[in-house]
């Protein structure tokens, strides 16, 4: 898994924060954002880990990555 961790400028529906995670580990970005959404009905700091990614995580224009 040699691919970096970047928000896509395809397939955002928000932020680009799920997105990214998915084509990283090479999973949907479906079951990513269901995962999220259902994270959401325990308590924690999901919402503040999304936020601290969305700031964290690159654009893909920055850092273009190959193959997509």
């Amino acid at each position: 898994m040699s691919r970096k961790l970047v928000r896509p400028r395809q397939g955002r529906m928000f932020a680009g924060v799920c997105a990214g995670l998915a084509q990283r580990f090479g999973i949907s970005a479906g079951i990513v954002r269901l995962l999220f959404l259902l994270s959401l009905l325990l308590p924690g700091t999901q919402v503040i880990i999304y936020l601290a990614l969305w700031i964290i995580m690159p654009n893909e224009d920055r850092y273009p990555v190959a193959g997509y």
